[in-house]
């Protein structure tokens, strides 16, 4: 990858940057949506400047969908995922334990950092997890010197959809090379205080990385850094892609009837607001030059006629129940019928579980592809640290905490078969304690399994 193509921009980044910029302020709202509302709020035909532009200022934003996205990243990550670590190696299981705790160097868990990567890939489609190794000074001569320098401390980094501009694939489908480029604001000295806008790209392929810089307007790209990645000796580029199906691609099938309710709340508004300024009407021929109202009226001749026209029937009242319409809407294409209608109205308790049957089977699907990311993630790890130990990943799959006690009395039922097989055994117990102790740190849990393994 030469300086001038590093910037250059894969079709299929081009065709959606404006939409990933779109999405992300319906997702956020607040002030970051009305910074930008004049591309949002629908400007009428012909409608005055100064009428749009108090329009704009008066501009409000009912965010469902920033709402949904976040309740399904809260919900499925209600239990803590666990992770099973199956060997003998006591430091590799010592790191994993660590690792879980503080994936990124920055005290994050892991478990928040997928859900933070799945929040994105809901609100783009899509995101991407970088495995990475601390740079060392020479050579380590075995994993014990690695241990001790701490390069075989691995670290995930987090980029969004809109920041990986160009990618290329194998016939296989694997990853052959990427390109990421991120920016952000930066002093040049502490004495004048001036601030600069700083680019970086960062490609990856199966074995080298190089990272690309340019600072301000007026400089060019320099290349600041290059090696092998953490990931070389396995022949693959250092990059995970978590992505939904566009069937699950949540803000992709709202965002549309979000806009829609934006504008017509907007319009509701406004028109109520100025029906609660009454505009005076003068009838008379004669010159007229007093100021009434809110300084301003209209005149009409004595024979004049003035109206306004409406479809049959009371206009507000067929936009608040549009609005209505519009929200419940929003709810049914996310899978959440439960949370749309009346609130107000009663439901059986079997009414209330077939609605949130369809939720509960999204949640499943959302659940399996975290963590077959979560397993491709940690597998890398291992297998470049070439650790002597197992990974796999559960949990995900349970979204009401009160079914624990339905899961205790069918696994109960299932031992109570008899069934001679002492894995059977150990599998279940190991199943209904990480369970138990979603919550508990990765080392206790660790100790659990290896405490039930070990008994007879």
């Amino acid at each position: 990858m030469i300086m001038q193509t590093i910037n250059r921009e894969h079709p299929e980044y081009i065709a959606r940057k404006a939409m990933w910029k779109h999405y992300k302020d319906l997702y956020a709202g607040g002030e970051q949506l009305r910074e930008r509302a004049s591309e949002y709020l629908v400007r009428r035909h012909r409608e005055p400047n100064e009428v749009y532009l108090e329009r704009l200022s008066r501009m409000f934003y009912q965010n469902y969908i920033g709402s949904i996205i976040d309740w399904y990243a809260a919900t499925l990550m209600h239990r803590e995922p666990s992770f099973l670590l199956e060997g003998n190696d006591g430091t590799a299981k010592e790191f994993f334990s660590s690792l879980a705790n503080n994936c990124d160097l920055k005290g994050t868990s892991l478990s928040e950092f997928f859900r933070q990567r799945f929040t994105e890939a809901l609100v783009c489609g899509s995101s991407y997890v970088v495995v990475d190794f601390p740079r060392g000074i020479g050579s380590a001569m075995s994993r014990a010197e690695e241990d001790a320098a701490g390069v075989s401390r691995a670290y995930l980094m987090n980029y969004d959809a809109d920041e990986v501009i160009n990618w290329n694939y194998d016939q296989t489908g694997g990853l052959e090379w990427i390109v990421i480029r991120t920016g952000c604001l930066r002093q040049s000295r502490v004495t004048d205080a001036k601030w600069e806008k700083e680019t970086r790209w960062i490609y990856y392929d199966r074995e080298m990385f190089q990272v690309y810089r340019t600072v301000g307007d007026e400089r060019g790209i320099e290349l600041i850094d290059e090696g092998r990645h953490g990931l070389a000796s396995l022949r693959r580029v250092p990059v995970f892609h978590l992505k939904v199906l566009d069937g699950m691609w949540l803000m992709n099938r709202a965002a549309l009837l979000q806009l829609e309710h934006f504008n017509k709340s907007n319009a509701l508004s406004w028109a109520l607001t100025m029906g609660l300024f009454a505009t005076p009407v003068v009838y008379s021929d004669k010159e007229w030059n007093q100021v009434v109202g809110e300084s301003y009226y209209i005149q009409l001749g004595a024979g004049d006629r003035f109206g306004w026209t409406e479809p049959e029937g009371k206009v507000y009242q067929i936009a608040a129940d549009n609005l209505v319409a519009l929200k419940d809407e929003i709810y049914r294409v996310c899978y959440l019928m439960n949370q749309a209608g009346d609130s107000s109205a009663r439901q059986s308790g079997l009414s209330k579980q077939l609605d949130f049957g369809t939720t509960e089977e999204v949640l499943r699907a959302f659940g399996t592809t975290v963590k077959e990311a979560m397993k491709q993630v940690l597998w890398a790890i291992c297998a470049a640290r070439q650790d002597g130990i197992t990974i796999d990943v559960a949990g995900l799959d349970e979204f009401d905490i009160d079914e624990f006690g339905t899961e205790l009395d069918d696994a109960r039922k299932l031992l109570e078969l008899g069934i001679a097989s002492p894995t059977l055994k150990k599998q279940v117990f190991k199943r209904l304690a990480l369970k138990y102790l979603c919550d508990a740190r990765q080392e206790v849990k660790n100790q659990v399994v290896a405490e039930i393994e070990g008994a007879e």
